[in-house]
């Protein structure tokens, strides 16, 4: 894992020092880090993660190492109100490695995906990308993520607002939560906004994979969740 060294404020006004991985999508905590983030660093956090959303990234590999004594990484499970998280633990209490969306299922802001999503996302979209390992995944045929088992979820603004409720710097917003085409819509649209701009930063000459929605080519769309995931909330806390 290629480790970028990021440092945030942290309760009780100390440093807090976290490892992230934009390749894998992933954070590194010593022992406690994760508890220690100050709300504002969570905002920060999703500020960076925004910002290298399209970055080149890669499903997990099979077998994860401990940064400090590079032995592997024990996997294993926690479960919060938002859900199941799968997490990577060093057997010598070194710390743990957990994916972006990890993290976010641990904060509460991630929710999973209702069944009437998965069914109108599944009529304009073909593959999606699992917001926990980022393998790719077949909506018409798989409801959870083959590779690591995890169930479709979301980074959803109404579920950041009611997580951050409280947080000086989250913005206030208030309404319905959002009907089940409206999920779909808008992700279909960032989607298709970042594809758009992906190309326009390519040379003419550069190789690069053009995808179709279904409605406008013979390729599917796909979309990776964690991306346009993201968006959406940055939209909000912007």
């Amino acid at each position: 894992m290629d480790m970028t060294p990021q440092s945030f404020g942290g309760i009780h006004g100390r440093t807090v020092d976290i490892d992230l991985c934009y390749a894998c999508r992933g954070i590194w905590f010593d022992p406690q880090e994760n508890l220690q983030l100050s709300p504002a660093s969570v905002v920060d956090l999703f500020r960076l993660l925004h910002e290298h959303r399209n970055d080149p990234n890669h499903p997990l590999a099979q077998r994860l190492f401990c940064p400090r004594c590079h032995q592997p990484l024990a996997q294993g499970y926690d479960i919060v109100r938002s859900g199941r998280y799968v997490t990577h633990r060093c057997n010598h209490r070194h710390g743990r490695f957990s994916t972006f969306a990890a993290f976010m299922i641990e904060k509460g802001f991630i929710r999973q995906m209702t069944q009437l999503e998965i069914d109108d996302m599944a009529q304009r979209v073909a593959i999606v990308h699992c917001t926990s390992c980022g393998a790719p995944i077949d909506i018409r045929k798989e409801h959870a993520c083959p590779h690591c088992r995890s169930a479709l979820s979301l980074l959803d603004p109404n579920a950041v607002e009611r997580a951050l409720q409280g947080y000086a710097q989250a913005a206030r917003h208030q309404g319905l939560p959002p009907r089940p085409t409206e999920v779909a819509d808008a992700l279909v649209m960032i989607e298709r906004d970042r594809q758009k701009a992906l190309r326009e930063e390519r040379s003419p000459g550069s190789m690069g994979i053009t995808i179709f929605s279904n409605d406008r080519g013979t390729h599917p769309l796909e979309v990776d969740l964690w991306s346009a995931g993201v968006t959406l909330v940055w939209n909000l806390l912007r």
